[in-house]
């Protein structure tokens, strides 16, 4: 009899044990990383498994950026082997929702988690739905902003004493500011002039700073009376160029490196490079002082283009995550977002409102400098054309780009985007 208990008492401890190993959740998460962002992000999967590792684990995979890592979401959540939960941009949610490739997300689950409307900013927020119905959780802004080197600024007298920029707002005092600095550089300012990227996004600010509308409800791209605003736009930007402000040409590479070197003053691009200016001054590559505001106001109100790295599901046919399943995913997007500030450390503002208005990252700079635009952000069209490698940044690379460079008249170029886009959509 005893030797009975014996056994039935090691087997009972033994079905512990095999529960217990059961019990912990694995996972499977994609993202499309690289470079700094990607070493962040292995960071803090790395510090999530440590300090889950009796529950939960994340299994990481990167994948490739843009077209690539969509088209296999696509096809590989309509055969059921997509991953648990994956990085997203916001802009590229319509076209996920219409392709049947994102699990719509139940509020009640996001709250039961603390991810809830009022935890984010309105417009961050409302871009990860289509139709009011939640398809992803925000974990950043990432948008466009100023860089500038603060010795040049100074030698042309448009550094206050606070060490930020003056004198900028408006497209007549940046055009002055432009003049005052084009003896002391090659440039004054550098930008991508070539290809999609950089000229969507400071097209796209420029036109919304004029409440210009590139989509209305009705389905029509550019109405007739955003036309102007969008003229105005890339007239702005085709001054710079002319005036010999900015580069011709220019691919993104080359941009960066323009500023990096010293050979320009200021720099349009993403909060993304903080990172390329905080390493090359920290190895004393840089050569001068540098810092990054939020992109000037040139007409009429402060806005700025904006896009978010997101959390979101796929729709894995015949896949359905279990309770256990979906409790793990929702730890993993809520940590996440709760745990962001090593996440700003890439440049990005926290779309977690309680870490982004942190005593932490209000220290952290230049990021707190510019953090206030996530109340001003613009997010891309709500369209299945609009987002990140869509035709709508096609669209840019024919005709914007082109009339920045000289090649097309501004007029011109709208209403051929225009025509283009719309042939597309009906």
């Amino acid at each position: 009899m005893k030797k009975f208990l014996s056994v039935a008492m090691l087997s009972s401890v033994a079905l512990l044990a095999i529960g217990a190993a059961q019990a912990k959740e694995t996972v499977v998460w994609w993202d499309f990383l690289g470079g700094g962002d990607g070493v962040r992000m292995k960071a803090l999967i790395e510090r999530f498994n440590a300090e889950h590792a009796d529950t939960i684990e994340i299994q990481g995979t990167t994948l490739e950026w843009g077209t690539p890592f969509y088209s296999k979401v696509q096809t590989s959540a309509a055969v059921g082997e997509g991953p648990d939960v994956m990085t997203y941009h916001l802009s590229r949610i319509p076209l996920g929702v219409e392709s049947g490739a994102l699990a719509e997300i139940n509020p009640d689950d996001l709250a039961s988690v603390g991810l809830t409307a009022d935890k984010f900013a309105t417009s961050n927020w409302e871009a990860a739905q289509v139709d009011g119905k939640q398809y992803a959780v925000p974990f950043d802004i990432h948008s466009i902003i100023l860089y500038y080197n603060k010795d040049k600024l100074a030698e042309a007298g448009l550094l206050g004493e606070d060490g930020k920029p003056i004198g900028l707002d408006g497209v007549d005092n940046f055009t002055a500011a432009l003049e005052k600095l084009k003896p002391g550089s090659e440039y004054a300012v550098s930008l991508q002039t070539s290809g999609d990227g950089t000229p969507w996004r400071v097209f796209y600010s420029l036109f919304n700073q004029q409440d210009g509308v590139f989509l209305s409800d009705d389905g029509t791209f550019l109405p007739d009376d955003s036309i102007p605003k969008a003229v105005k736009a890339v007239e702005t930007m085709a001054n710079w160029v002319e005036q010999g402000y900015a580069p011709a040409q220019t691919e993104y590479e080359n941009s960066v490196a323009l500023f990096t070197s010293g050979a320009a003053a200021l720099h349009i691009n993403g909060v993304w490079e903080v990172p390329t200016m905080t390493d090359l001054a920290a190895k004393g590559e840089l050569g001068f002082e540098w810092g990054a505001v939020m992109l000037p106001t040139f007409f009429d109100h402060p806005a700025t283009w904006a896009d978010s790295h997101s959390f979101a599901i796929p729709n894995n046919a015949g896949k359905e995550q279990t309770p256990e399943k979906k409790a793990a995913v929702l730890e993993v997007i809520s940590w996440m977002n709760k745990n962001s500030l090593a996440w700003a450390d890439a440049g990005h503002i926290p779309a977690y409102t309680p870490v982004r208005e942190s005593e932490e990252f209000k220290t952290m700079e230049p990021n707190a400098t510019y953090s206030i635009l996530a109340d001003t952000a613009v997010f891309d069209p709500r369209s299945t054309l609009a987002g990140v490698a869509s035709p709508v940044y096609d669209a840019v690379a024919n005709y914007i780009s082109p009339a920045v460079n000289g090649e097309l008249e501004p007029q011109e170029a709208i209403e051929e985007m225009k025509a283009d886009l719309q042939d597309q959509a009906d």
